[in-house]
């Protein structure tokens, strides 16, 4: 037992994970969660039930690349066995990357400076057997230097009420967008938003939209127009949750050795350029 005023071990997550199983990061009442069944793989290890912090809650059925979650132990644990004993207990489709100690006060959602998330977008006619579950298969060929005009607009800080889903109307709809790109490789075409924080269905929502504009069902300043209109009913569908990908959390200061990457890459995944 530690002695009495030892402070807690506090331990930084990087995680990757296939979405397709859960009800998206966080714990729910009527299904599994990657929140809920990492926590529960720890709970042996920490001796009591965890409080599992996210860098971002991810919705249902969407991946992570480089998800950042942080707990606290009273038991003194070292980041490498929390790795290895997670990674020998965990469903296959949850890794644990990394594990490192984490400075005091740090934690992941607050401390949180930048996120990225990725999209793929299929335009093959035959869809990829490979590629199921990782992709919105379209099968319809798309106009990239539309798309890429069309999202310049929503660089910037923006009122996104346009692009939230209803559950997430209660939030300062107001977000920084500091990068927005779209890039191509044969048939894939890649989405890619970074941004302070995100609204509920924020990425998707603006998928769905530049997906017509690509599609040439609306025209390039139809982002622009709906940010100025902040009405939800004039922009596109919401785009399935199967292409979305949380590719990155930064923080003020690296947190994991040579910012994660080297072991995420030892894992096929889709790339986004």
């Amino acid at each position: 037992m530690m002695a009495l005023g030892t402070p807690a071990t506090r331990i930084a997550l990087l995680l990757a994970y296939d979405g397709a199983a859960y009800r998206g990061w966080q714990v729910q009442r009527d299904g599994a969660t990657v929140q809920g069944t990492v926590a529960e793989a720890l709970r042996p290890l920490v001796g009591k039930p965890v409080r599992l912090t996210g860098a971002s809650r991810t919705d249902a059925g969407v991946h992570a690349l480089g998800q950042v979650a942080t707990f606290e132990s009273p038991r003194p644990l070292e980041p490498d066995v929390v790795q290895a004993a997670l990674n020998a207990t965990l469903p296959r489709d949850i890794r644990v990357l990394l594990a490192v100690s984490a400075p005091e006060g740090f934690d992941a959602r607050r401390s949180a400076r930048l996120k990225r998330y990725g999209y793929l977008i299929d335009t093959g006619r035959v869809a990829s057997p490979f590629l199921r579950g990782y992709v919105w298969h379209l099968g319809r060929a798309l106009d990239c230097e539309a798309m890429r005009a069309a999202l310049g607009a929503v660089r910037g800080r923006h009122d996104f009420s346009a692009f939230c889903a209803a559950a997430g109307r209660d939030r300062d709809p107001r977000r920084t967008v500091r990068s927005v790109r779209v890039v191509r490789r044969g048939t894939l075409v890649g989405v890619v938003v970074s941004a302070d924080s995100f609204l509920h269905h924020m990425v998707r929502n603006l998928v769905g939209t530049v997906v017509e504009v690509g599609l040439g069902r609306r025209s390039v300043s139809a982002p622009a127009d709906l940010l100025a209109t902040r009405d939800r009913r004039r922009a596109g569908p919401t785009a399935p949750s199967d292409g979305l990908f949380l590719l990155s959390v930064r923080f003020p200061r690296p947190l994991f050795p040579g910012g994660g990457r080297r072991r995420r890459r030892a894992r096929p995944a889709p790339r986004f350029g």
